[in-house]
């Protein structure tokens, strides 16, 4: 007998929840192929449908689908051996053929080829092909960015989860109470797949006290975070964006303020640097007058109130997010003096002179590190000659 999460799987574009803009692109897409783009990128996290949904597409439209998964996707002889005789063949049954790729993440980089064969072996297809990936924005795709549409995947908010898992408890005729199904649907992170995973393992412990419901620990990098609030339209959900991101507030604030101007200009930059100012403000009677509070203020203005400030609009594109430069300017400045620290520490075993007074009086000692011979007396290191030599 097949688990909940294969049995509820959809079977028509009506039963796939929560993804109503991914559903109209991507029929826009099969629609007009080929188009400007002759392949998408079904991008969102785990448990949101995205192999799902091209099944059932295909379905609709009497597609046959031919499914590619990463291992089939490794490098470009595995590519060719698997797929190029797929795009030469006509659909044997079906009126047309969908090629899917799934998880193409897993595919080997420029290095083992398997990026540029798949980009080329899209460029002569003659069938839509659907990628899917939980980052399609990996360094190591970017060849295959260029050459397809990216389909954004929402995670699915915990009222649609909640939904979902009531229809399946009445359709398998099962209780299971009411507070658990909405800890299942909170913590499940948008993940439905896990969610009903969950609920089925509950309705079979029958004791709803017992049950623990951990939260999917699923964590976001900052940029697929900014991408999310600079580029979505605005939704209360924005409001917990930070939640799986490990960084503190403080050095969000840092990446927010760098790649503003990256997406946004005019009247929404203004006011997207007005929340930023505002967000600085909180931050700074947290710090000073200790009310903990205001944390969740300045959490607010920093998620829902940058994305609020282009308007309820996307920004489609793409846009080449970056490190804080005060980030790096400080990361430099920690590399410089820890070079100079290292060499203090070895210029004062050698002669038993205290570092404090080696870093002080430095701008003379470093006249005395510059031979060779003293270099070699204390044992130093390639770059910390290279640092010496350079004037530091």
């Amino acid at each position: 007998m097949k688990n909940w999460s294969e049995a509820y799987r959809p079977k028509a574009l009506f039963e796939v929840i929560g993804q109503e803009n991914a559903i109209e692109k991507l029929e826009n897409y099969i629609k007009n192929f080929p188009s400007k783009k002759k392949a998408v990128i079904l991008n969102g996290p785990p448990g949101t449908g995205k192999t799902t949904l091209a099944h059932v597409i295909a379905r609709e439209r009497e597609y046959e689908v031919y499914e590619l998964n990463a291992s089939d996707l490794r490098n470009k002889s595995s590519l060719n051996e698997k797929l190029k005789p797929v795009l030469e063949q006509k659909p044997l049954f079906e009126s047309g053929k969908i090629i899917l790729a799934d998880e193409v993440d897993g595919i080997s980089g420029v290095d083992r080829g398997g990026v540029t064969e798949l980009v080329s072996l899209i460029e002569d297809s003659e069938y839509p092909i659907i990628c899917t990936a939980n980052d399609a924005w990996s360094s190591k795709l970017s060849p295959l960015r260029k050459k397809c549409e990216i389909i954004e995947m929402k995670e699915i908010s915990p009222a649609d989860v909640k939904k979902v898992l009531n229809i399946i408890l009445k359709k398998e005729k099962v209780a299971v109470s009411a507070d658990v199904v909405n800890r299942i649907a909170i913590k499940s992170n948008g993940d439905l797949r896990s969610a009903i995973n969950d609920l089925e393992s509950a309705s079979k412990l029958g004791s709803s006290e017992v049950i623990e419901i951990d939260a999917r620990n699923k964590q976001t990098d900052i940029f697929k975070t900014m991408r999310y609030i600079f580029q979505d339209k605005a939704t209360e959900e924005m409001l917990s964006a930070f939640d799986q991101v490990d960084m503190s507030l403080d050095d969000i604030i840092l990446w927010i303020e760098e790649n503003i101007p990256k997406v946004y200009s005019g009247a929404d930059l203004a006011r997207a640097y007005q929340r930023l100012a505002e967000a600085d403000i909180f931050k700074g009677r947290i710090y000073h007058q200790q009310y903990w509070r205001f944390l969740v203020y300045e959490n607010a203005l920093l998620s829902y109130g940058i994305a609020e400030a282009k308007g309820k609009k996307e920004k489609g594109g793409f846009y080449k997010y970056s490190k804080p430069e005060r980030i790096l300017k400080m990361w430099l400045n920690n590399q410089k003096h820890a070079k100079r620290k290292s060499i203090a520490e070895k210029f004062s075993s050698a002669t038993h002179v205290g570092q404090k007074r080696i870093l002080r009086e430095w701008n003379e000692i470093k006249n005395i590190l510059k031979s060779p011979l003293v270099q070699k007396q204390l044992k130093l290191e390639n770059e910390e000659v290279e640092y010496i030599l350079k004037g530091c």
